[in-house]
């Protein structure tokens, strides 16, 4: 009777424990939007300002190795919006999902148009940035990835560095 007892106790505490901590989670990120570290804007509010922004950071984080073959021209096409607009403004993309490994040199030929949209965002003066900490995990090193993808400690800290900066974020899925 004192193992039911105890077992039921323990299962209460348990699903205490995770309410509690799920709570804290969303305490957090909402934290987190309200104090504009997670704030995304969306590129049709850059369009409608009165000033352009001093740069923009466009984050890419998806499951899917081969993801920047459709979402780099978006990139592109976004660019050119704002651009068109806001002249003077500054541009780079952080990818640190699995879709950075696509950009390994390994894989220049087999993801050949990925790469030269890399190359030909970096000609156009948009550093393109993969996460060294993710890419870690998979025992992929920053030598693995040619010159013109610079390779960051950590994705989060390269978006968080721009927005200190005054860029603002896109977030492109």
């Amino acid at each position: 009777m004192a193992l039911i007892l105890t077992t039921a106790s323990t299962r209460r505490a348990n699903a205490s424990s995770r309410r509690l901590l799920q709570s804290l989670v969303l305490l957090l990120i909402g934290s987190l939007f309200a104090n504009g570290l997670l704030a995304s804007t969306d590129v049709e509010q850059i369009l409608a300002a009165d000033e352009g922004p001093e740069g923009v950071v466009f984050e890419i984080v998806e499951a899917d190795e081969g993801a920047l073959e459709e979402l780099l021209p978006q990139v592109r096409e976004m660019i050119t919006r704002i651009r068109n607009r806001f002249p003077d403004t500054e541009f780079a993309v952080v990818s640190h999902g699995r879709e950075e490994f696509a950009l390994q040199s390994q894989y220049q030929g087999e993801y050949a148009e990925v790469h030269q949209a890399v190359q030909a965002l970096v000609a156009s003066e948009v550093p393109v940035h993969v996460c060294e900490t993710h890419a870690g995990w998979y025992g992929v090193t920053a030598e693995d990835f040619p010159d013109y993808v610079n390779v960051a400690p950590t994705g989060p800290g390269q978006v968080r560095l721009y927005q200190e900066l005054g860029y603002e974020l896109v977030i492109v899925d």
